[in-house]
């Protein structure tokens, strides 16, 4: 399984050769947003979506009018337009509004073939020859993402961006570093001995994520709240209208976001100990693509917490060989995870479910959960060719494992699901 690692590093640039870096920047912007312009033709016509199509009619008068900026980094400029072009034509299939794609952040992308990367300092191609940049690297690197990943010889340098800091004046290059990895590695972790899938609801309100072993994790009430009160406060300053009050809430916003990071992963870190704890191989998520539509109560806010939350697992689980998927949201709070009874009114309220037809009563989150892990088992199983049925395919509980015929296995004989905060038995919990 490939593990990608992004370490964010800052570049010691000098002085002399920071105006080659600007310059560069705003040629890839011209690649970027020349081609965003000559692919986008909606509603008149279709749009192009080739990156082969597009190199062959703009490659040769990008390069004349970049001065003949290096090859590579014209076709970076042409294909970030191109994929940006991409996700506006999904967005139209949806009957989504958006635009023709714009690009005014600093930003520039390189690979192997227009840099050149050390350990200590990378070689950056430019409108002006290379420049040669050391690495902002602290004292003691250990335990830092520099000194895990990019000092460290078992990963190797893919491609990565360049971005520049405007209100300090620097420049940062965001390495993606890949880890190396042995055919033994490799053999070993696409050869499972069994599949175990752990289930994760995710919430607007009350707790932030709820897994299908009954941990009910993170406090979205209070980040809700924190959001809120950070909203008055900022509210407050905008209008007095001074720049004192703008730099006070740059500082509380930068605040605001390293708690709420640090919280998310706290949760992610939580959720990764469930799945490590109960021998999961999979975890799985609702699809969050267009989350705002299906959760009413969700806002730009939940969206990116949600998001990232995903992120913070998904990256982490590589490094355990757990794999993370998404699988469709359709009638998970709805559906009995005993009897599989669907119906809308087993949703009595936001956090209560009471099937209809088998009287089964536990806290809807929970429920929700383990129905997003059977959906997972059910693409695992199906997945399988194996004419004996394959690797053992099991959703993780709070004290067993449950396979897709509904046959209950407890981690011991004193254990019990009972353990869970919506008090099943052992009785009730097969379909």
């Amino acid at each position: 399984m490939e593990v990608i690692r992004t370490v964010k590093v800052k570049l010691d640039v000098p002085t002399e050769r920071c105006d080659a870096l600007h310059q560069t920047k705003n040629q890839f912007l011209h690649c970027a947003n020349t081609t965003a312009e000559w692919a986008w033709r909606h509603p008149n016509d279709y749009c192009v979506t080739s990156k082969q199509k597009a190199e062959n009619a703009l490659y040769d008068q990008l390069r004349e009018d970049t001065d003949y900026m290096h090859a590579n980094l014209v076709q970076k400029g042409i294909r970030r337009a191109i994929e940006a072009t991409k996700s506006g034509v999904a967005r139209l299939k949806k009957g989504d509004n958006t635009s023709q794609p714009h690009f005014d952040a600093w930003s520039v992308v390189y690979d192997k073939r227009s840099a050149t990367f050390h350990r200590d300092h990378v070689s950056l191609s430019t409108v002006n020859g290379r420049v040669e940049c050391d690495y902002v690297i602290p004292d003691d690197p250990e335990g830092t993402p520099i000194g895990e990943y990019l000092l460290n010889e078992d990963y190797e340098f893919r491609m990565s961006t360049l971005q520049y800091d405007r209100p300090t004046e620097s420049f940062y290059l965001h390495a993606r570093m890949r880890r190396i990895e042995s055919d033994e590695s490799s053999t070993t972790s696409s050869d499972p001995k069994h599949r175990t899938v752990l289930g994760v609801d995710l919430n607007v309100d009350g707790s932030l994520a709820v897994t299908s072993t009954g941990a009910f994790i993170g406090n979205s009430d209070e980040m809700n709240h924190r959001r809120r009160e950070f909203e008055k406060i900022r509210g407050s300053m905008q209008q007095a209208g001074t720049r004192s009050a703008h730099l006070s809430i740059q500082s509380m916003k930068d605040r605001e976001h390293r708690w709420m990071q640090d919280e998310l992963h706290r949760a992610s870190n939580q959720i990764l100990e469930e799945a490590r704890n109960h021998g999961c191989t999979h975890i799985a998520f609702e699809n969050l693509t267009d989350i705002r539509k299906r959760m009413v109560s969700a806002k730009r806010f939940h969206t990116w917490a949600f998001q990232r939350l995903y992120q913070y697992v998904e990256y982490k689980a590589e490094m355990f060989g757990i794999k993370v998927e998404q699988v469709s949201p359709a009638y998970t709070s709805q559906r009995c995870s005993s009897c599989g009874f669907t119906h809308e009114s087993n949703r009595r309220s936001k956090h209560q479910f009471v099937c209809q037809k088998c009287e089964y009563e536990l806290n809807a989150d929970y429920n929700a959960s383990k129905n997003i892990a059977r959906k997972l088992l059910k693409r695992l199983h199906s997945g399988q060719k194996s004419s004996g049925g394959g690797a053992p395919c099991q959703c993780a509980l709070t004290s067993g494992t449950l396979n897709l015929n509904g046959e209950f296995s407890a981690y011991s004989v004193t254990e019990a699901e009972g353990e869970s905060t919506d008090k099943p038995t052992t009785s009730v919990v097969g379909y």
